[in-house]
């Protein structure tokens, strides 16, 4: 059985700071076991027996020590170098203490022997903490070739995301400056070569609007929609999207969705009119996606109005069967509950023009809302709704609520049931009346000149 130049020493202490468990106590072995196990392997691969004894130890006092070649020490670390100068001939005896991981400096010991680094590396298959820590160690120790053959190897295979924020982290601890930047071109890049958020987001947007299959149309809406409202933390990198594009877009659906309307109130028969039909819906459910995002980045409050001045697209939605239109209701049953909720701030004028123009297209279109999509929460609109009434002042309150209540009477729960917010309404009106006094008394204000 062949010689190697190298010994294992035990830990020089043999009490715990803090009582252990027997189980603590077994771990703690069987993982010493398997470590010397690594250990006896790496040590096994290069030709050692040199001039120079290295030990490396551990906090805890566990030695590893190796007889390696100077020759070798020298040339590849400029810090032993450093560490190593003077007479060849020479005996040296050098010592690494307080590593947090002795086997990962003997394995950079072990690369110093390796002829080629890039293909040990593939050989060695080894996961990104592993050459994280590798790197560094090369780093500290000045093993250039090391570092460099750690960077190009995290360079070439994939990250997951959690290795990545690792990578990052640790590169910018290292401070490698160049050689680290083009590890991290996957995810950095140059601001004056980037395309702006704003600009692809919008082809984004456009892409999924012009999409001609139904399914990957859906799929590619929620990923866009789950991305611009992901959490980051302190909001440091959030993606800034314009207000100008978003509305340009609404201003576009808009459009496409009156001359949809417009055609097909048309009187002038067309063969393709279920085709047709699709487009509402489809512009209708474009207009509802973008409003979402509005929403969401708090900058809605100015498609209130832009939706309470259709008068037009109002007028044709009647003309229009329900089972085509019901949609575009739905558009209004969001700014409801966005309003409901705090998440829209329009004056009470808005408010009330969105009501006089939606509210009436909005009771005829309820039935089938509820009926027809599973994503529609009725109680969720009810209550949208009922908020967004009693924002108004009492006596708009009482127009709109006293019409509810006789279409209520006549289409049970094919209009949305508000009862709560009657109840509002008529203990405000009724119960608890709040009349202000007029304080008559005048503010009287006396100035005195005194004599300096």
């Amino acid at each position: 059985m062949p010689h190697h130049s190298f010994t294992f020493s035990p830990s020089s202490t043999s009490t715990f700071s803090s009582p252990q468990t027997l189980f603590q106590i077994m771990s703690h072995h069987d993982n010493r076991h398997k470590l010397h196990g690594r250990l006896t392997n790496l040590l096994q691969e290069p030709p050692f027996g040199g001039d120079v004894k290295l030990t490396v130890v551990s906090r805890d006092g566990f030695k590893v020590s190796m007889e390696v070649h100077k020759s070798v020490l020298g040339e590849k670390s400029r810090f032993f170098a450093e560490k190593l100068r003077g007479e060849s001939r020479m005996l040296h005896s050098v010592e690494i203490s307080d590593c947090d991981d002795v086997e990962v400096y003997v394995e950079a010991v072990v690369l110093m022997y390796c002829e080629d680094l890039k293909m040990r590396f593939r050989f060695m298959g080894e996961n990104v903490s592993k050459v994280l820590s590798l790197l560094k160690v090369s780093e500290a120790i000045m093993f250039d070739i090391g570092v460099a053959s750690c960077l190009e190897y995290l360079e070439a295979i994939p990250w997951t995301e959690d290795e990545q924020e690792e990578i990052i982290a640790q590169l910018g601890h290292l401070q490698l400056h160049d050689s680290a930047s083009q590890v991290l071109l996957r995810v950095s890049s140059d601001p004056s070569t980037t395309a702006r958020a704003d600009d692809v987001f919008a082809t984004l947007i456009s892409g999924v609007l012009q999409a001609k299959d139904d399914k990957a149309r859906r799929e590619m809406k929620a990923l866009v929609s789950r991305l611009l409202k992901e959490d980051v933390p302190n909001n440091s990198y959030r993606i800034d999207v314009s207000k100008d594009t978003l509305y340009h877009v609404c201003h576009r659906c808009i459009s496409s969705l009156v001359l949809c309307l417009s055609e097909a109130t048309s009187t002038e028969e067309r063969p393709d009119r279920g085709g047709l039909m699709s487009e509402i819906n489809r512009e209708a459910d474009n207009i509802q996606w973008i409003v979402d995002i509005l929403v969401c980045k708090k900058m809605g409050d100015e498609f209130v109005k832009i939706w309470a001045d259709q008068k037009e697209l109002a007028r044709l939605h009647s003309n229009v069967p329900t089972i085509y239109r019901h949609e575009i209701s739905r558009i209004t049953a969001q700014l409801c509950i966005g309003i409901g909720r705090g998440h829209i701030f329009v004056s009470k004028e808005i408010r009330f023009s969105l009501l006089s123009t939606w509210l009436e297209p909005l009771y005829e279109d309820f039935g089938w809302m509820r009926r027809a999509s599973r994503t529609v929460d009725k109680k969720l609109v009810e209550d949208g709704l009922s908020q967004t009434i009693l924002t108004l002042p009492l006596l708009q309150q009482q127009a709109v609520l006293m019409n509810w209540f006789d279409r209520f009477l006549n289409k049970g729960d094919d209009c949305p049931n508000i009862q709560k917010a009657f109840e509002i309404w008529w203990r405000r009106a009724f119960i608890r009346n709040y009349s202000p006094e007029h304080n008559n008394t005048q503010l009287q204000i006396t100035i005195c000149d005194y004599l300096s």
